[in-house]
């Protein structure tokens, strides 16, 4: 970050009395070297800033995976973007997504079997 604050702050202490004082490019080959040299420059600094944001992007991307599995269960939930109202934010701050009211109704959902109940498969325990 103080790598792209030190090249703002050049930039804009460069006057154009500065530039008036610098030699006229004669050739092509001055204003090659001039492009090369600013190519050379925005390379050194996305290099750096991408060094300086690895880090925090490794992070995110470490925390996107803890999240995929329940972000997969909401998009199958959800079926279609298309199919819901822009997001309303209540007074409680809580926001409501409401479904378009010509949407096609949702897949009906299988529930899930409780925890505490046997299965079918199960033995039962006779008593």
């Amino acid at each position: 970050m103080t790598r792209i604050v030190a090249t703002l702050a050049l930039c804009l202490f460069l006057t154009p009395a500065q530039a008036e004082d610098a030699p006229a490019p004669d050739k092509d080959g001055d204003v090659g070297e001039g492009f090369s040299l600013l190519n050379e420059g925005a390379k050194l600094l996305f290099r750096g800033l991408m060094d300086e944001m690895e880090p925090a992007m490794r992070d995110m991307g470490e925390a996107m995976g803890d999240l995929q599995p329940a972000l997969r269960d909401l998009l199958a939930k959800v079926d279609d973007l298309r199919n819901y109202e822009a997001p309303e934010r209540l007074p409680n701050g809580d926001i409501l997504i409401r479904r378009k009211a010509d949407a096609p109704p949702l897949p009906e959902e299988t529930p899930a079997p409780k925890p505490d109940a046997p299965s079918a498969d199960a033995p039962g325990i006779e008593l």
